[in-house]
């Protein structure tokens, strides 16, 4: 039977009459309020001299960090003094680089580091617990936070929230929402025609993905990934390169199908966020009142111009050519190098038109890949400076996780470091501004990982 206290309970046994006649309880009493009391307390760390990249600014600053709880509390290139009654961990920055935890606003945690037969054909216990070790890895380099665009990943994010695994924060979006054929369309040939008799494709069990054909059917789809908890949704409006029946050059769902997410969406206070690639796929998306574009590597100019009128925010991926590793069809890996294409084109774009960029991967069906994301984040160099990229990976990205507003599901500011922000940060041995690749041999050169207030890892020495 579990034990229940409250201070008031406690108060309450140590003052009632007949609780108080017995010696033991009482003493029992006094005992559970002072550990009560104790857990209340705030607890502290104070990081001492540090160079902070405070997430916005290129100019870099020498001071000191308090954070109290979840929250950082004090900046000050003066000693910050502490109340010597209060619980304070006191760490020796060193004069190392103090910024706000990596964030990824594309990626699947259940889909990064396990190949597409093994996410279809393996028990969904054994594909959580593959997912709770790459997620671990992904914090330990550094990713504090992330946006999942499309799986079952909200039993692993009630793992890592209640601390049961370690991981970063999680924006969920649950299933991807597909047409018949689109790019989440994980059936086989002999399941189609689909008979309702049958019931669901074990994709569409497992939460992985979600079929549905008109609007009335992705409102259902939509306003079910928000019950479960989905802080955006994500909806499939182009050819992928992975899926296996729909060419690149395909643009799925109707205006008016995309609509009705639309609408379920802001009814519930956030946005639609899709995958396409094409000019003509995402323009439909704009005009259905979408907030987000994930991908567009096959951009023209008129489509940024009218993103730019309608603000909407760009998720773009560093997809470039690594070679044939031999993990996709001949008719995957030719879709794959159409859209390789226009990479180039479609960040220079960006560029001119000063949109606020995203920066997520995307990893799909590779443990190679997910194992060593700081891959993925020095591919950003080829387009941009380290500045860019690391205020693009921080602040950009939290205002992209921000999108969401009440769905959020953590408060607070995220992806900066100031006073009254959350305390998710890091601290590396070398500065990303002048040598990205600092990032590539993580495990030693970050010191110290914080999430919401706690230290994940702290390798600094004495």
């Amino acid at each position: 039977m579990a034990l229940h206290i409250t201070y008031q309970t406690i108060a309450k046994s140590i003052f009632n009459r007949q609780t108080f006649l017995s010696m033991k309880t009482f003493k029992f009493s006094i005992i559970a309020l002072v550990f009560f009391l104790m857990g209340q307390a705030q607890q502290s760390i104070l990081i001492n001299n540090v160079e902070i990249f405070n997430g916005l600014d290129q100019q870099t600053m020498k001071g000191n960090v308090l954070v109290v709880d979840s929250k950082i509390s004090k900046i000050s290139t003066k000693p910050i003094p502490t109340n010597k009654s209060t619980n304070v961990t006191i760490i020796d920055g060193q004069g190392k680089f103090l910024m706000p935890g990596l964030i990824d606003v594309h990626y699947h945690a259940m889909f990064a580091s396990l190949s597409q037969i093994a996410l279809l054909t393996s028990d969904i216990g054994f594909v959580n617990i593959a997912a709770s070790k790459n997620i671990e890895n992904l914090l330990m380099n550094g990713y504090t936070s992330i946006r999942d665009l499309g799986g079952p990943v909200f039993g692993l994010k009630q793992a890592i929230d209640r601390g049961v695994v370690v991981g970063p924060r999680i924006w969920p979006s649950g299933a991807f929402i597909s047409q018949t054929g689109g790019h989440g369309d994980f059936r086989l040939p002999t399941e189609i025609p689909a008979d309702p008799i049958k019931g669901l494709s074990y994709a569409e069990r497992i939460n992985a993905a979600a079929i549905a054909d008109s609007p009335d059917a992705v409102r259902v789809k939509a306003r079910e990934q928000l019950m479960l908890g989905a802080s955006q949704i994500k909806l499939m409006a182009g050819g992928g390169v992975s899926s296996m029946y729909d060419p690149l050059d395909v643009t799925q769902y109707t205006e008016a199908e995309i609509k009705a997410a639309v609408e379920a969406a802001e009814n519930w206070g956030t946005y639609v966020t899709v995958h396409a690639y094409t000019p003509r796929a995402i323009q439909q998306s704009i005009r259905a009142g979408v907030k987000c574009i994930d991908h567009g590597q096959m951009i023209d100019e008129q489509t940024v111009k009218m993103m730019v009128e309608h603000k909407v925010t760009w998720s773009l991926q560093p997809f470039v050519d690594e070679g044939d590793k031999g993990i996709l069809t001949p008719e995957s890996r030719a879709k794959q190098l159409e859209m390789y294409q226009g990479t180039d084109t479609a960040f220079e774009l960006a560029k001119k038109y000063k949109i606020k960029l995203g920066y997520g991967t995307d990893v799909l069906f590779d443990a190679k890949k997910a194992a060593q994301p700081a891959e993925q984040l020095l591919k950003m160099k080829r387009w941009f400076s380290n500045y860019e990229i690391l205020k693009m990976v921080t602040s950009n990205n939290a205002d992209i996780l921000a999108m969401s507003g009440k769905r959020s599901p953590y408060a607070g500011r995220l992806g900066v470091v100031e006073e009254g922000a959350l305390a998710d940060l890091i601290l590396i041995d070398g500065n990303p501004l002048k040598n990205l690749e600092v990032f590539k041999n993580s495990k030693e050169t970050l010191l110290l990982i914080m999430k919401n207030g706690k230290l994940v890892k702290h390798n600094l020495k004495p």
